[in-house]
Order: C-alpha cells, then structure tokens, then sequence
C-alpha cells in the first residue's frame, strides 16, 4: 500500500479492511470501513472532508473546529457578533409562522443592536478624549 504524501504529525497506521459505500433513501451518502485486523484504536468523532475517487480510495481530512464568537448585544431575534476575521455579524432569526411580524420586528430589533453600538461608539470616543 501507498501512503499519500501529506503533513502528519504524529504516528499514522495501516489497517486492512472492508468498505461499503451507498446512498440511502433520503439521498444522504454513507460510508461505513471494518477492520479485519486486531487494532485497538483511540475512538474519536468529528467533521471531515470526504473525497471518495472514482478507483474507491477515500480521503478524509478533520474539519478545524468552529470558534464561535460570544454575541456583543442581544435582542429578541437578533445578535451582533465580531468574528475572528474582522467581520461583524448580524443574526436575526424567526419562525416561519411569525412572518407578518418579520419585517416589523426585523427594523426594531436591528434599531435597538444600532442605538446599543452607537452608545458604545460615543463612550469610547469620550473615554478615549
């Protein structure tokens, strides 16, 4: 067997097998690998990128780990985040049977999170002189 060539840290084992692939009725992909070998293994989950190739050899890469950043002000519906990448983000969410009240509530809660941010943005800017 050949190893792909990749940036591993840390020991990487071999293990003999046998794969099954297929579709289930909802459309979703599976996969599912038995080792036929003795291997006693440290058991983990976590989100992979999967690329299955047209010879059956499959990769599979971890996922980094989401980081989410805790709200800055909250309202109802709505929250305002600043994100690791310098963005900042506005959520609103609401139920479909609440749409009429959407684009009501949708105006006054990202009114309340402005008013909160300007707030802040004028008491920097006299804390700051």
């Amino acid at each position: 067997m050949e190893t792909r060539k990749s940036k591993i840290l840390g020991k990487q084992v071999m293990v003999d097998g046998l794969m099954a692939f297929g579709k289930l009725e909802n459309g979703l992909r599976t996969l599912d690998f038995e080792c036929i070998e003795d291997v006693v293994a440290e058991p983990f989950c976590g989100n992979f990128h999967v690329q299955v190739m047209r010879d059956g050899n499959v990769y599979m890469t971890e996922r980094p780990k989401r980081h989410k950043s805790k709200p800055i002000f909250r309202d109802d519906n709505c929250s305002l985040s600043h994100g690791k990448d310098g963005k900042y983000y506005f959520v609103f969410t609401m139920d479909d049977e609440d749409l009429r009240k959407l684009p009501q509530q949708l105006v006054q809660q990202a009114g309340n999170i402005a008013r909160k941010v300007l707030k802040e943005i004028i008491f920097d800017k006299e804390v700051m002189g």
